[in-house]
């Protein structure tokens, strides 16, 4: 297949008029004018041709959550993902009780080691819970916040098939800084050892830690932040928190929901500049998404959906109602350059979870997850591995 005549989306961050040329789910080749070939013709004139997007936070959507542990409802929360851009998804666990995660992850690994992995754009998993600090525990259950645990971290990883890419931890609970350098230092490991914990991504997150000790867990080898803002001390002149920690750190990247609540459009513009190219945008979804107002559940409570809003009976914002296209289009509305929020939705979270080798650019040899966007920034057509 040849993609031509598109607006290509540059790893330079710019658009290219350029065609792209497709066989057996990869891309291989980018070029100006691609003539001789037979394959299909998609005329993409006028449209912007962008990598697949990619979620490495959403707890679900259209009725269905991944902590519910069911195969079926997984696959109707991929396919609502594939129907809006999303190619690339990393399903992501809330807090439950250790027996109940465990078999959240068995079952959740049975699926992605299936045949129907290729078709379903699983990534790898996200567990955000329940390593947390419960005074910053947002929506998830106090009872079941344990301190962090490599022994059950790595129990969830094996019976997951070793797919998890993503932990949270609060840094300034008991045990943190250590569970951080175990992970990182097999993480850095030479090939063959301890493999049930490479290439794993540890964020910080859902936290009271003060800037000394994020510096802590950042240099014990933690690089990146869950959902920027949301669930932890706020950036202040005289403690400047977790926020101003991970902004010093170039090499920590940080997630953003971009939907019009959680974050005011002033600070969206301002997470850009305090980490330049290295914003990470998620949906945060709740299996609300995609659904019309009502009474739904995440992670054990009740969650109650009002437009865009969704709450905890106390008011706490429980997740989001919205997915990753359009993050990425409320972005660019609040005055985030179109190249920044697109690198912020394929680029940079394909970098920040180690798969930019397979995904999150349309270069010659990654698969072909792509997707037709026009100039009004509406989704046209989605193309998938």
């Amino acid at each position: 297949m040849i993609i031509r005549n598109g607006l290509v989306f540059q790893e330079d961050k710019t658009f290219a008029k350029k065609d792209i040329l497709i066989e057996n789910g990869r891309i291989v080749d980018v070029r100006e004018c691609a003539t001789g070939y037979s394959q299909e013709i998609v005329d993409a004139t006028g449209l912007y041709v962008l990598p697949g997007l990619i979620d490495v936070h959403s707890h679900g959507a259209v009725g269905h959550d991944f902590s519910d542990g069911d195969a079926e409802g997984l696959k109707e929360i991929l396919a609502y993902q594939y129907a809006h851009g999303v190619t690339s998804y990393c399903p992501t666990s809330m807090t439950l009780s250790k027996e109940r995660l465990l078999e959240v992850y068995r079952q959740a690994g049975e699926l992605v080691n299936s045949e129907e992995r290729k078709y379903s754009g699983i990534v790898g998993f996200n567990m955000e819970g329940p390593f947390l600090d419960s005074t910053k525990k947002g929506a998830h259950r106090e009872e079941d916040i344990i301190l962090p645990d490599v022994d059950f971290f790595r129990k969830c990883n094996e019976v997951c098939g070793n797919q998890i890419r993503l932990v949270t931890v609060a840094p300034n609970v008991d045990g943190a800084v250590e569970f951080i350098r175990e992970i990182t230092d097999c993480r850095n490991s030479k090939a063959g050892e301890h493999t049930t914990l490479n290439n794993i991504t540890i964020s910080l997150g859902h936290t009271n830690a003060d800037y000394e000790t994020v510096k802590n867990a950042l240099a014990a080898g933690a690089n990146h932040v869950t959902h920027l803002f949301n669930a932890m001390w706020p950036m202040n002149h005289r403690n400047p928190g977790l926020i101003g920690a991970a902004a010093e750190d170039e090499n920590c990247m940080a997630e953003l929901i971009c939907d019009g609540v959680h974050v005011h459009g002033s600070m969206v513009r301002a997470a850009f500049k305090l980490f330049p190219g290295r914003i990470v945008l998620i949906s945060d979804s709740m299996r609300a998404a995609g659904l019309s107002d009502g009474e739904y559940e995440l992670g054990g409570q009740q969650v109650t959906v009002r437009g865009n809003l969704a709450t905890l009976s106390d008011g706490t914002i429980a997740g989001s109602v919205t997915n990753l296209f359009d993050c990425m289009r409320k972005a660019i509305s609040f005055g985030i350059p179109a190249e920044e929020a697109v690198a912020a939705a394929t680029m940079n979270p394909a970098k920040s979870i180690g798969i930019f080798e397979e995904v999150g650019s349309l270069t010659p040899g990654k698969r072909s997850d792509v997707i037709l966007v026009d100039r009004d920034w509406k989704l046209v057509k989605v193309f998938g591995c």
